[in-house]
């Protein structure tokens, strides 16, 4: 089933890739829709309970080096999953309309099932090869059909100025990721030579040379300042579905394996990186925030958030307790579908101003456009930590744990990082209020572009406010997953 689940986006991908030529465009997003609600049905079937590794498959790859085909669910892995098949599927709805490129979809669908194969990897070396499967065809998602303000934000009308800044952006974020996955793959060398085994449920410890390295490449994709910086010029130059597959996707590999390889797999080296790494996450908490506030460019702003937000995730994996894994977990899902939100909000403003600059846009939103203004507001007070919304839970948990200190921090360590922390969540709130004052209020100013919510981003808007609301209220239902502890890094947890 998991096989199928991982397959299927990815072989239509492939196909589209191939018949590009032959397919219209809306055709071939329904092809696409069809393949990831598939995945997203498998994925959400194959759960057994947190106790087991769910629909486990372990087949021999390559014999001689060890290395198995060797895929499974774990409690850890599962929500990433189905947050990952969720906004897949929705990118491949927002790009039903009949000039969409099959090979934008093809990139897309090829994306998602990478991203999904490193969440359900259980070898090492597998989950390298799907961790560094998806950069080139987001180098491509970037650079073939990215755009500045000048041009729409689905580049269909590409031009040669536009055209050399997306390419400029995109060979940014692939250098600086080959280069966090090249200190990734020694340190996974390292772990490997250690355990003498490349299975991620076997392995209980490695030096801290292997962590460092390990958490350093992890780093580039989070990002962490001030490895940051290919991220705000990535998120204004990509298409809309690029930038909801970075921002809710890309980030979380980074998350996901800080959780798995970088702390659960070698849990006592791990401590000695832990204090550098919530100073780095509350770094980025404050930063970030700052730069939010100065902020124009709309799409800009939410990809500075996001490193704010992954600070507050990394701040929670630093105290590498039990309520530290949960608040992990929560945040980097949260994040996910806010930040998803955000973006196709942007993304439709953008498509209908050619430009994401809240000056262009213009004030009044609430006037000209009354869905499309509220939309964008419920997103923007769930990524501020609106009691009710899912980004609440994301910060109030990480913020617990931090108070708690957990395993590895000590208490003027977690609380001065809690201190930052707390800052951050005020400074969040004054940026997102100002935008919100910048857009959605004041006196109303028509615009010829001025248009409602169409169909197609009312389905995308509608599917992400639903799990946002019910994670808001009953946080328990995710949450719940680890009210015991749960062993992820250890043979314990199988069959």
């Amino acid at each position: 089933m998991i096989v199928t689940a991982l397959g299927a986006p990815f072989a239509v991908g492939l196909l589209l890739l191939l018949l590009r030529e032959n397919v219209p465009g809306r055709a071939a997003a329904w092809l696409g829709t069809a393949a990831m609600a598939l995945s997203l049905i498998l994925l959400g079937l194959v759960w057994e309970g947190r106790s087991v590794v769910s629909g486990e498959v372990d087949e021999v790859w390559i014999r001689s080096l060890g290395v198995a085909l060797h895929l499974g669910v774990t409690p850890i892995s599962w929500p990433f999953l189905l947050m990952g098949a969720f906004l897949g599927l929705l990118c491949c709805v927002w790009l039903v309309r009949e000039d969409t490129s099959p090979a934008l979809v093809g990139l897309v669908l090829v994306i998602s099932a990478s991203s999904l194969g490193v969440f359900a990897s259980l070898d090492l070396l597998l989950f390298f090869v799907f961790f560094e499967l998806a950069l080139i065809p987001m180098w491509f998602v970037i650079a073939w059909w990215g755009s500045t303000d000048h041009s729409p934000s689905d580049g269909s009308d590409r031009q040669s100025g536009s055209g050399n800044v997306a390419r400029v952006a995109a060979t940014r974020f692939l250098l600086f990721t080959v280069t966090g996955s090249a200190l990734l793959l020694v340190g996974i060398v390292i772990v490997a030579r250690d355990a003498g085994s490349l299975q991620i449920l076997d392995i209980a410890g490695s030096s801290v040379v292997a962590t460092v390295l390990i958490v350093l490449g992890f780093a580039v994709k989070t990002p962490l300042v001030p490895l940051h910086t290919w991220l705000p010029d990535a998120h204004g130059t990509a298409p809309t579905v690029g930038s909801v597959l970075l921002a809710g996707v890309f980030l979380k590999l980074g998350t996901y394996g800080l959780l798995v390889l970088g702390s659960r797999m070698m849990a006592g080296p791990f401590g000695e990186v832990a204090p550098y790494l919530a100073g780095a996450g509350v770094l980025g908490i404050v930063w970030s925030a700052l730069a939010c506030y100065v902020q124009d460019d709309l799409k800009r702003l939410i990809a500075y958030s996001s490193i704010g937000h992954m600070g507050f995730v990394v701040l929670a994996i630093s105290t590498q307790s039990r309520i530290g894994l949960a608040a992990a977990v929560f945040g980097s899902v949260a994040h996910g579908l806010v930040t998803g939100l955000l973006f196709f909000t942007a993304g439709a403003m953008k498509d209908r101003f050619g430009s994401a600059s809240m000056r262009i846009i213009g004030r009044g939103l609430y006037g000209r456009s009354p869905w499309l203004a509220t939309t964008f507001v419920l997103a923007a007070v769930a990524s501020l930590g609106l009691p009710g919304l899912a980004g609440f839970w994301g910060e109030l948990l990480s913020l617990r744990a931090a108070y708690e200190v957990g395993e590895v921090l000590t208490k003027p360590q977690a609380w001065t990082a809690l201190g930052f922390a707390v800052l951050g969540v005020a400074l969040t709130t004054a940026y997102f209020v100002r935008a919100i004052r910048l857009l959605a209020q004041g006196e109303p100013v028509p615009h010829e572009a001025d248009r409602e919510l169409g169909v197609r981003e009312a389905v995308v808007a509608a599917a992400l406010v639903v799990p946002i609301l019910v994670l808001g209220v009953a946080p328990g239902v995710l949450v719940g997953l680890y009210d015991a502890p749960v062993p992820v890094g250890v043979r314990a947890v199988a069959p």
